[in-house]
Order: structure tokens, then C-alpha cells, then sequence
């Protein structure tokens, strides 16, 4: 029974999946608005707005500093657990 259930929604959440992926653009094609309106923009602005002598720095840490941020803090939180957990199977031996 749960082997089933697991089936099914691995099933479920596949179907969900593609559905939301087949809207998506092809890969590579020139006309998407990504390509054009946000990448044009930062290339155009990215060291007036920033200060930023690097258009990859001024994008990293002004654009998208809350962002980059919270990857960070993932990363950080998932480091700490590990640590945490290898030192409580360490005093457990």
C-alpha cells in the first residue's frame, strides 16, 4: 500500500512538474523577454547604479543581494547541521 501511494505521487508531482515546464521557452531562442528586456538592462546599468567597477560584482551584490543572501544563509544553516549531527554520532560512540 504505501509503495503505491508513494508511486502516485511521485506520479502527481511529475505531472505537475511538466505541465509547468512546457510553457517554458525553447532553450537558446533570441526573442525571450529575459534575454532582452532584464540582461540588456543590467549590461546598460548594471556600473551607473551600482558603483560597482565589475558588472558581475555590481549584479551579485546590489541587484540581487537579498537573494544571494538568503542562499548563503541556506548554505550556512545546512553547514552548522551537519557539523551538528556528525558531533552528537562522534559522542554517541
Amino acid at each position: 500500500m504505501k509503495k503505491l501511494l508513494a508511486v502516485l505521487i511521485t506520479l502527481g508531482l511529475t505531472i505537475i512538474l511538466l505541465t509547468g515546464v512546457k510553457d517554458l521557452p525553447q532553450f537558446g531562442i533570441e526573442d525571450t523577454p529575459m534575454n532582452n528586456n532584464v540582461s540588456k538592462y543590467y549590461i546598460e546599468n548594471a556600473t551607473k547604479e551600482t558603483g560597482a567597477t565589475n558588472i558581475i560584482t555590481g549584479i551579485i551584490l546590489d541587484y540581487r543581494a537579498f537573494d544571494t543572501f538568503v542562499e548563503a544563509s541556506v548554505l550556512f544553516t545546512s553547514a552548522i547541521t551537519v557539523i551538528i549531527v556528525l558531533k552528537n554520532e562522534k559522542a554517541k560512540q
